[in-house]
């Protein structure tokens, strides 16, 4: 390669060496196709190749462009492309190299059409590059190739070169997409018009002026022209719009023009301009391929006029044929035309060797636009691209055009084409008519195709008969595909016509010739012709020839004088069974019959017969079904046949008859899994795997596919007992003691069929999902070798903890440094071949879903409880027992050479941190697991931050930083500074300009900046909820642990860089704010673009801003509650906070950016076009809620209320659409927020309202009403805060409770939720929600509030009801309950119950709701009424009595029942109840108003009291029975207290006696239990506290009764005797506490001993 060099071109002297040079392009074309290739295949491993001086391979490479030979520069072109693809940084130098050599050497012919092709291609790969290309490159190739297009008149020797290269280069860049594209398509139109003459007048003064070379040059240059625009057209489907189509037909038109003078121009100016026309053809037929057809339906007559005459070989003496027939034939009728269109390893070769076919004639000098156009062979995994001759290329495309016109044309027009068609048949002869004849057909089954897609009528019956004399007459052809052609055709025009009559006509006409004809064509012909009428219409829509064909088949099936003929009628028996569905049931069994007889009867050496046996057996199996797995007589003897028929051709030696077994074997599994031996079939499979043939091994792997699905234990089991067979196997394939697991893997390094790696790929997901649990070593084990396997020498490595140098945080570089995995130095002789890439990339994923199988079982990340089972269990395997290989495979996988593998092995890393970071180490009381590995992390992403790493591996080494800092492993600052160094150095990015030049897309440069600032927005939420302590810790942490908890630390690292970084976070939600605009907003964009994103790169930014916003808002809704706002002066200020433009008041400064925030919000949770996940959903809830934290942020929406009502609006829309009870209690607390924003703009205005400014005061009926509802009292909707939150409150409400739905539909199926059991989060949001509606009152005027009380009073008391039904399961009151109650006394105690403008009506609602609580109560069987709970009817009651206006229960028919609730409590059994009942008593018997508490006290005070009597000779023996004694003595003190001065004796003289004879005797005080003791000592207190309140009383009382006297003074005095003792006890305490003198006296005095 090196021999071609810019000198040499230059050179005059060299002319015997470009004769040399030319001689070998072949070998250079091949070792071209190999280079590229192989690179493609090692990837970003491949970069030394590059790099190194000594194998660099880049310059020889680069010599080819300029070899004399097409070929040979096409082919370096596409190796150049295939090294940018497998190296994407070296793509844009690539490109810049490529430019500057076209400018430099633009007077060398070679030259300029060499770095064409190079550029071309380069751009052509970029699509494969998810980095991209900047923008800019695309602006200095299109400008090139502009000076390339206006030059090329200027030299005469250049000009084809130049036009040549120009347009090709136009069409390259027109892969870069629509973002490229649009800047460029005004220039594009005017060039592609300018390129076509515009009127006939034109292009008749061209062919009078024009010579030979012009119009070779003007041809090329049109045929370039149509290229480019056909790339546009195929890869900016956006920007092909109405207009620009209509703008695009006008040279299409001309050019279509263009094509009826051809002939002209070539016999004027010789025939050497046929290849420049036909490629002028070519490109046409491709872009109007592309367009819709009816945008030039006004150009049919013309067009098809060329497309026929192209086809029918009319102006072309070569017989040239299709290469399209095969396709449009149906794929399964491959075996009935041989064998060699099975794919098979050496399938370029084989389709070389074939006739009538242009397979395998590929090469990239037959259409260099081949270089850049995304053809479907690479796309499959092809090396490179292979466009077709261009004769063969010309008739596809022509095809493809003619299908699609074909339904657009009128009836009579088809008619007329389809007797042209007979007619040019009939004229050709021999050869040529074959030729013809198979063009043709592929035209007539490409439009029949189109026909069927659209739902197109087939047209008259003369249209029909021309259609079908013409297919019936091929189906005698003695060419196989063209018999085969004209079958499939004729099933197409059965599928489009429809007609039952047809299709009767055509079956018994095929009926008639089969039991008339003896010759093999006629019979093979037909034969096929009835499985496609049978294949396209259906087995009901030809049911009724069912009987007839396959008596027919079945015959012609067991004609062995014809094996051809077998192989036909056998293949279309299978159609028919195929298709016949159900209906075929009853022919199933002679049909099987014959299946078996045959592969018993038939040679082997007919293979044809044998596989199209097979086919039928696979369609038996499928119409059989699930009935294989039955027992009865038919079936069992069925499913034997086809156990039978299996066994048979797997001892076929050919591999397409035993691919068939293999395939038959795996249907029966799929609907008989238990009858087929698995011990047989597995080894079998594995050794299958070994087989020299494609087939047989994709076979293979497909049942195994299967049947690791369902039976993945077994199959392994089996695979292992084959591991003493394939020991002295030396090649191939072998199972060892990894099992079929690791042969697997192996595989995938040998083999390169897509279809089959993917397979591999499913069947070991499906091993390691259903295995992976229970063997844990072993697949451990397995993942390791094969990344282990990387190193020089494929040798395990050693584990990380003891290669990882440990150091202090001063030397954290050195730490990362030697933080590295060494092979230890062993001799190897034959060093093993390391896994692909592909394999290891894999492979780390496998590791990640074994992660993933493994959290069904928290045992596993749970080092503690796997110790202690691993102790009693030694076969127990637990992932958390293997984190130190964890840690090595995704250290191994992060560090390689493979930028695939680097992200998958940070992504296992960020896994492996995400569900360890909590697990406690058991030996390090207080510390994590994941501690001893900080220098191995540190080490991993460290690489990553090199400033020649791509963006994307920045990108998610930035997220694992983040999720490592964030995680609270790293304990000490100087650990945590490690990480958080890297994260420092990223910031440098961010101060670099979008100007800078850079090696990818702008947008990759977006990718990391955005990256960065979200990692950093991640760390700092973590650092400001430094109040949580990390979970999954031990509560006796060391206190070191307890002092850091990771978040002051992170703060002080943080604080910093937090005023830049509060910059850069605005800046990017600006970007993303205005990147969310709607299209119809696109003018408002900035035209310069973002901070953060160019205006060309606008597609692909969004989706970066899409993953990174909703940190950085969340972040930046905490700096500014942090003291980032710079307007409120009385609020916490921080030195972080940003000072506002010279410009801008701070108010306004701080409106824009918090409107910003809120409108990110806002859009985010409400947008329609968008489905946010339920993260940013969440991040953006805690935003808004934090935002909303502080006074100033309340005051701006709490001024505007349309703000505060579409806030509410998404907070509904959140609780209707998100299911998440965490995410719904953030919405609540948004809600609180948005309530507690109009609570203080409501009593602002009421602070003005009352000090008016400069004005005399005003008496209140002159003020104007504020609040919600005015005078009237109505809430208008749309337009009210408070129905906006009632509609979030009762969405709430009804979700949890749907019983509290009024409008639901009771259909007597619903289960009643009093028996459901709400979880914790529901109880959450059911109390937020009552807490909200019970603020909402004073938000309304007094009208207005009366207008919703109702609805509150109504969705309260229904949550008591519900919540609180009476039954014994209800133990405690539920939270909700207690918040409804708290909520209740909020309404009750409200001072607009008290308001004279609305207490009436508050007094009414309040009495009613009393009155429904009140009723609710009643237990009520008939009526399914439970009744609810009497220690919350308790509560309820004392709520409404002690918090209500008097008015409201003061009424006879409230109280009484009241009282009877009260009573019905204290007389229950249940102690709880009576202690309730006690503690509301003591509140109403207190009542302010005496008036209430009068009637409470006359019936509940004798009943407590004559219980008081009981506890002098029963005693509490439990703690409630105590508070029940307590309780009664504090109400009846409390009687005390209320009683007249004159009454107050009496029940002084009950009281001191009932206190005395609770005292105990000293004999029994120190036998009596705890409660006793402490009613004893209660009551004592009681009495020394009682003595001096009512001295003169209690003196009464004590004289009266000198016992009472002695007993108390007793007990004083033993009371004052164990006081004493304890304080004796304690000085004695104490002083044993005080450190005693040693026994053992120092002589020597060591005081001055330090001196």
């Amino acid at each position: 390669m090196d021999a071609v060099s810019p000198e040499a071109v230059t050179s005059e002297d060299n002319k015997s060496q470009m004769v040399d040079l030319s001689a070998s392009q072949h070998i250079l074309v091949c070792s071209l196709h190999e280079l590229g290739s192989l690179v493609q295949s090692l990837g970003t491993s491949a970069s030394p190749l590059v790099a190194e001086p000594a194998t660099g391979i880049i310059e020889p490479v680069l010599s080819v462009l300029l070899h004399p030979s097409s070929s040979a520069r096409l082919s370096a072109a596409w190796c150049l492309r295939n090294i940018a693809v497998a190296l994407p940084s070296q793509l844009t130098p690539l490109l810049d190299r490529c430019m500057t050599n076209l400018i430099r050497l633009k007077a060398s012919p070679e030259a300029v059409s060499g770095n064409s092709f190079a550029l071309a291609a380069l751009l052509g790969g970029v699509h494969l590059c998810p980095l991209g290309i900047p923008h800019v490159v695309g602006k200095k190739i299109f400008g090139i190739a502009e000076e390339l297009l206006r030059t090329a008149s200027q030299n005469s020797r250049l000009s084809l070169q130049r036009t040549q290269s120009g347009w090709l280069l136009l069409g390259a860049l027109m892969t870069l997409g629509p973002p490229v594209a649009k800047h460029h398509l005004p220039k594009m139109l005017l060039l592609w018009r300018n390129a076509f003459p515009r009127s006939i007048k034109e292009l008749e003064a061209e062919k009078a002026r024009g010579d030979a070379f012009t119009w070779q040059v003007t041809l090329e240059g049109r045929s370039g022209a149509l290229c480019a625009m056909y790339s546009f057209v195929l890869h900016c489907r956006e920007l092909v719009t109405e207009d620009v189509t209509r703008r695009l037909l006008a040279p299409l038109e001309c050019a279509l023009t263009l094509l009826a003078h051809i002939p002209s121009i070539l016999k004027a100016y010789g025939a050497h301009l046929k290849a420049c026309a036909a490629m002028v053809r070519l490109r046409l037929y491709d872009v109007m391929s592309q367009l819709p057809a009816e945008a030039y339906e006004g150009a049919y007559n013309a067009l098809l006029r060329e497309l026929v005459a192209e086809f029918t070989l009319t102006d072309n003496p070569a017989n040239t044929t299709t290469s399209l027939l095969r396709a449009m034939c149906h794929v399964d009728d491959s075996v009935i035309l041989g064998s060699w269109l099975q794919e098979t390893d050496h399938k370029a070769i084989e389709d070389q060797l074939q006739p009538n076919s242009a397979s395998g004639s590929g090469a990239l000098e037959h259409d260099p636009a081949s270089l850049f156009i995304r053809c479907a062979a690479v796309n499959s995994g092809e090396s490179t691209p292979g466009p077709l001759p261009l004769g063969v290329a010309v008739i596809d495309s022509s095809v493809k055009l003619y299908g699609l016109v074909f339904p657009r044309v009128p009836y009579k027009h088809r008619l007329k084409m389809l007797q042209h068609f007979s007619g040019c048949i009939k004229q050709a002869k021999s050869s040529r008519q074959q030729a013809v004849q198979m063009n043709i057909f592929t035209a007539v089954l490409c439009a029949l195709k189109s026909l069927a897609d659209t739902k197109t009528g087939f047209g008259q019956l003369e249209v029909r008969k021309a259609a079908v004399g013409l297919v019936l007459d091929a189906l005698g052809s003695s060419n196989p595909i063209l018999r085969c052609a004209a079958g499939e055709a004729l099933g197409r025009i059965a599928q489009v016509i429809e007609d039952s009559k047809f299709i009767a006509e055509m079956a018994q006409y095929s009926f008639d010739r089969l039991k008339s004809a003896r010759d093999v064509v006629t019979r093979t012909g037909h034969s096929l012709a009835l499985g496609c009428l049978h294949r396209y219409v259906g087995g009901m829509g030809s049911g009724q020839h069912l009987n007839t064909s396959v008596s027919i088949l079945l015959a012609l099936a067991q004609d062995t004088t014809s094996p051809i003929v077998q192989v036909w009628a056998t293949h279309a028996l299978g159609l028919i069974a195929d298709s016949g569905g159900p209906m075929f049931r009853g022919y199933v069994e002679p049909t099987l019959s014959l299946v078996l007889s045959l592969l018993l009867a038939v040679p082997p050496s007919n293979t044809d017969v044998h596989q199209c046996l097979g086919k039928c057996l696979a369609a038996l199996i499928t119409t059989i079904g699930p009935e294989l797995s039955g027992n009865t007589g038919s079936v069992a003897t069925a499913r034997l046949y086809c156990l039978v028929c299996c066994a048979i051709m797997q001892d076929h030696p050919d591999s397409l008859v035993q691919a068939e077994a293999i395939a038959c074997l795996q249907q029966l599994h799929m609907f008989a899994p238990r009858h087929v031996n698995l011990t047989t079939v597995v080894p079998h499979l594995c050794s299958t795997l070994n087989s020299s043939h494609l087939l047989l091994r994709r076979a293979a792997v497909a049942c195994l596919r299967q049947l690791s699905q369902r039976e993945a234990k077994d199959i392994s089991a089996l695979a292992l007992t084959l591991v003493s067979e394939t020991k002295d196997s030396k090649q191939g394939i072998l199972i060892t003691e990894t099992g079929l697991e690791g042969a697997l893997f192996s595989l995938l390094d040998q083999e390169t069929n897509t279809k089959l790696c993917s397979d591999v790929h499913d069947i070991i997901i499906s091993m390691l999902q259903s295995l992976a649990a229970e063997h844990l070593t072993q697949w451990f084990t397995l993942v390791k070798d094969v990344l282990a396997a990387a190193t020089e020498f494929g040798t395990p490595l050693e584990s990380p903890s003891e290669d990882v140098a440990k150091g202090d945080g001063d030397e954290e570089e050195n730490d990362d440094a030697a933080a590295t995995f060494k092979a230890p130095d062993v001799d190897v002789t034959h060093p093993s071949v390391a896994p692909r890439w592909p394999t290891r990339v894999f492979a780390t994923d496998c590791m990640r879903k074994i992660i993933t199988v493994c959290e069904c079982d928290s045992t596993h990340f749970d080092l503690i409880q796997a110790r202690e089972i691993k102790k009693t269990n030694k076969k127990g395997d637990y992932l958390v027992l293997h984190l130190s290989e964890l840690v090595r495979v995704a250290f191994i996988a992060a560090t390689s050479d493979s930028d695939q593998l680097r992200l998958a092995g940070l992504a296992t890393l960020q896994d492996i941190i995400g569900k360890f970071a909590k697990v406690p180490e058991p030996e390090f009381p207080g510390h994590v697991i994941l501690e001893q590995f900080q220098a191995q992390v540190g080490a991993a992403l460290r690489p990553a931050f090199s400033p020649d790493t791509p963006s994307d591996v920045t990108a998610a080494a930035c997220e694992v930083c983040s999720t490592w800092i964030g995680s609270g492993v790293a304990r000490d600052l100087n650990d945590l500074r490690r990480v958080h160094q890297l994260l420092v150095s990223s910031l440098e990015k961010l101060k670099m300009g979008k100007e800078k030049s850079q090696l990818y897309n702008e947008s990759a440069s977006t990718m990391e900046k955005l990256a960065v600032l979200k990692a950093w927005a991640e760390v700092y939420i973590v650092a400001m909820n430094q109040d949580d302590v990390p979970t999954g810790l031990p509560q006796n942490a060391d206190d070191d642990f307890e002092d850091f908890q990771s978040g002051e630390n992170l703060l002080t690292l943080v604080k910093p860089e937090l005023l830049s970084l509060s910059k850069h976070w605005l800046a990017a939600l600006k970007d993303h704010a205005l990147l969310s605009l709607p299209p119809e907003f696109s003018s408002q964009l900035p035209s310069e673009g973002g901070a953060f994103y160019s205006p060309e790169t606008i597609f692909s930014a969004r989706q970066h801003y899409r993953k990174s916003w909703a940190p950085i808002l969340y972040a930046v809704a905490l700096w500014l509650n942090e003291g980032g706002y710079t307007t409120p002066a009385n609020e916490k200020q921080d030195s972080v906070a940003e000072q506002p433009p010279a410009n801008m008041q701070p108010e306004e400064f701080d409106a824009d950016r918090f409107h910003l925030l809120l409108g990110i919000c806002v859009e985010a949770l409400c947008s329609p076009t968008s489905i946010q996940p339920l993260e940013s959903v969440t991040l953006c809830l805690k935003a808004l809620a934090v935002l909303l934290e502080k006074q100033w942020p309340r005051s701006r929406i709490g001024t505007e209320p349309s703000l505060s009502i579409e806030i509410l609006n998404v907070m509904h829309r959140l609780l209707i659409t998100r299911e998440s009870p965490s995410t719904q209690l953030l919405v609540m607390d948004v809600v609180k927020q948005v309530i507690k924003a109009a609570q203080e703009n409501m009593a602002h205005r009421k602070e003005l309202q009352s000090t008016p400014a400069n004005q005399e005061s005003t008496t209140e009926t002159d003020l104007p009403i504020l609040g919600e509802g005015g005078d009237t009292g109505e809430i208008v909707p749309g337009q009210s805060i408070v129905f906006a939150t009632l509609e979030v409150c009762l969405c709430v409400l009804t979700r949890q409770i749907p019983a509290l739905n009024p409008a639901l539909p009771s259909t007597g199926f619903q289960t009643p939720h009093r028996l459901l059991k709400l979880s914790d989060e529901a109880c959450l949001l059911v109390s937020s929600a009552m807490l909200v509606m019970a603020d909402l009152p004073e938000l309304c005027s007094p009208a207005g509030s009366v207008n919703i009380l109702s609805t509150i009073l109504f969705l309260t008391t229904g949550v008591i009801r519900e919540m609180a039904p009476r039954s014994a399961d209800l133990i405690a009151i539920p939270s909700p309950v207690a918040t409804a109650l708290q909520a209740m006394k909020t309404l009750c105690s409200s001072s607009l119950a008290s308001d004279d403008r609305c207490a009436d009506s508050w007094v009414q609602l309040l009495q009613s709701a009393l009155a429904t609580v009140l009723d609710f109560a009643k237990p009520d069987p008939q009526q399914d009424k439970p009744g609810l709970d009497v220690s919350t009817l308790v509560l309820t009651l004392s709520v409404f009595i002690m918090s209500c206006p008097s008015e409201v229960t003061r009424a006879a028919n409230l109280q009484q029942p009241c009282i009877e609730i009260l009573k019905e409590a204290w007389q229950s059994k249940d102690t709880a109840i009576k202690l309730k009942c006690l503690q509301a008593l003591s509140s109403i018997f207190q009542h302010l108003d005496r008036a209430i508490a009068t009637p409470f006290i006359h019936a509940m005070a004798p009943p407590v009291m004559e219980h008081m009597s009981i506890f002098t000779t029963h005693r509490p023996h439990s703690d409630i029975e105590l508070s029940i004694a307590v309780e009664s003595i504090k109400i009846l003190e409390s009687l005390i207290a209320a009683a007249q001065e004159h009454t107050r004796i009496g029940l002084i003289s009950i009281l001191v006696p009932l206190l005395i004879s609770y005292l105990l005797e000293d004999s029994k005080l120190p036998s009596a239990n705890k409660p006793s003791k402490a009613f004893h000592d209660y009551a004592l207190q009681r009495l020394m506290t009682f003595g001096p309140q009512y001295p003169e009383q209690f003196r009464i009382v004590m004289g009266t009764t000198p016992e009472l006297r002695t007993r108390l003074a007793m007990a004083v005095k033993a009371n004052q005797a164990a006081a004493n003792l304890q304080a004796r006890n304690a000085a004695q305490a104490r002083q044993q506490s005080q450190p005693t003198k040693p026994s053992i006296q120092l002589k020597t005095d060591f005081s001055n001993f330090g001196s």
